[in-house]
């Protein structure tokens, strides 16, 4: 009988959908990465997810965000992308968490119940207490590198934290993790080289040199992004946990 995981049943059979239907995945960041990895595995059929995220939608969101709507502003991330993956799949569980992972309240989250994590923050102390957290734990975990300023979808690899170049956030990474005596870390990371962002207008470039010329431009500024970059990110991210967790990994690539 047809139900909505039968094509997905056709790739990795019926145990595969069971484990899935039995996982329960915490993705940490639900912005323009993390929020495709959500809706894929919602849609993949894993029964259970843990979404973390303190942010609430704004309009700028709207060009790269799967939640992010003129309907949805306003919104908590976590609640907007709780109420679609209902819609979605009513039978995954969702737990909505509307905090930043932090090392000050890690300690309040127990790693050892998620069968998968996937980090998708962009703060560098929260990416290595996750890491650090999981590896502890013993539980899978894969993050993503830096995704903003970035428009080539076809950059996109999976690999070791070590064998990563060009991307500014994994070079960072690697050497924190090192630091750290990670010995190995699943990521996905861009091989493309970080564009430089155009200002918006006379305004802001303005205001820009205003600041500079008074030493006060401390300001962190927002990267650009685009509406296929973080998404590909985010379904590469999600295609390797359900891969990883049915022990089922696609076929040969062939040139």
């Amino acid at each position: 009988m047809l139900n909505q995981f039968s094509r997905t049943e056709q790739l990795i059979g019926k145990a595969g959908v069971k484990v899935l239907a039995a996982s329960r995945v915490a993705v940490f960041g639900i912005g323009g990465v993390g929020g495709y990895v959500a809706e894929a595995l919602a849609r993949s059929g894993v029964g259970a997810l843990d979404l973390f995220d303190n942010d609430i939608i704004c309009v700028s969101n709207i060009n790269r965000q799967i939640y992010a709507t003129h309907s949805t502003v306003g919104q908590y991330k976590v609640d907007a992308a709780k109420a679609r993956i209902k819609d979605i799949n009513p039978d995954c569980e969702v737990h909505t968490h509307r905090c930043f992972y932090l090392p000050e309240n890690s300690a309040q989250f127990d790693f050892a119940c998620y069968d998968y994590i996937v980090d998708a923050v962009d703060t560098v102390t929260a990416k290595l207490e996750i890491i650090k957290n999981a590896k502890a734990a013993k539980v899978p975990i894969i993050c993503a590198m830096g995704a903003g300023n970035k428009l080539n979808a076809t950059a996109f690899e999976v690999a070791d934290i070590y064998k990563t170049h060009t991307c500014p956030l994994a070079k960072l990474m690697r050497k924190l993790c090192r630091n750290a005596g990670i010995e190995s870390l699943k990521v996905v990371y861009s091989r493309e080289t970080t564009l430089t962002p155009i200002a918006q207008d006379e305004e802001e470039m303005a205001a820009s040199s205003t600041l500079r010329e008074s030493g006060k431009d401390n300001r962190r500024h927002a990267p650009g992004s685009s509406a296929h970059v973080p998404g590909v990110a985010g379904l590469i991210i999600a295609g390797e946990v359900v891969m990883d967790l049915t022990g089922i990994r696609g076929g040969e690539i062939t040139s």
